[in-house]
């Protein structure tokens, strides 16, 4: 049963943007992509049924994550790279079931996300990460996550494939960008609001690069290393981190309450 803000008080339902918060985030990113294709091509499950399975798999994910009271890592972590994996299956299909061009996902992906931020400042009146605290607020910040992933993907693609300039040079010009936000918010005491989102949107675009560079043939520009021990790879560094991170909360919580 859901709980309301009626019967009980939300903490902050969403980490801190530490730098573990954003290693899990890329590793999740790059997970994204390649089980996507891993399910899809591999397992030769479709796009229809993979898209299907994973949405239902998020499903049960985002009921668990709201029906918490504070921030968990486990639930959240999980939620996150299922809707990293639902993100790029959505972009998937419009370009592959209806022939959607890369540069329109992008943009209507753009205007959708744009429209979220717009929508939740003008309800909630703050686009903070530190105040996920009520049940509107933690809705519009999962949709601005599913709109950064379905961007991040399209606009990652368009430049990697459509453009060519491929795999290693689009995960570099992403992490040149990456690191042009953060010296601007260091620097220039830019919002760290906007910093935040423009990172988190850039994080997806170099996560999949990452993985397309790992896991793609060498004619096309990769490594051609096999996509379930990337994955597996991946997989195994975000559990420990998360672990790391629950044993971390749960020790926090014991020290709080013996004082």
């Amino acid at each position: 049963m859901f709980y309301t803000k009626s019967n009980v008080h939300w903490l902050n339902k969403v980490p801190e943007a530490t730098f573990i918060f954003w290693i899990i985030k890329i590793m999740s990113t790059t997970v994204g992509e390649t089980a996507a294709d891993y399910l899809n091509f591999n397992l030769h499950l479709g796009l229809s049924i993979t898209t299907i399975l994973v949405g239902v798999l998020l499903g049960i994910c985002l009921l668990l994550q709201f029906n918490k009271t504070e921030y968990k890592p486990v639930t959240y972590w999980m939620s996150v790279a299922l809707i990293s994996v639902f993100g790029t299956l959505i972009t998937d299909n419009l370009t592959d079931h209806f022939g959607v061009p890369l540069i329109i996902s992008s943009t209507v992906f753009a205007i959708l996300l744009l429209g979220t931020f717009l929508l939740w400042h003008w309800k909630e009146k703050t686009l903070s990460i530190h105040a996920i605290n009520t049940r509107a607020r933690e809705l519009f910040y999962w949709l601005a996550i599913l709109m950064t992933f379905a961007l991040g993907t399209a606009v990652g693609d368009w430049v990697s494939e459509e453009l060519q300039w491929g795999y290693a040079q689009s995960g570099l010009i992403f992490a040149g960008l990456i690191l042009l936000v953060t010296v601007t918010y260091y620097l220039f005491k830019v919002s760290s609001v906007l910093c935040f989102w423009l990172a988190y949107i850039l994080t997806r675009p170099l996560g999949a690069s990452l993985g397309d560079y790992l896991t793609q043939t060498a004619d096309k520009g990769g490594l051609s290393l096999q996509s379930d021990y990337v994955n597996l790879v991946f997989l195994i560094s975000i559990m420990g981190l998360v672990s790391y991170l629950t044993i971390t909360q749960q020790k926090q919580g014991e020290l709080a309450s013996d004082d």
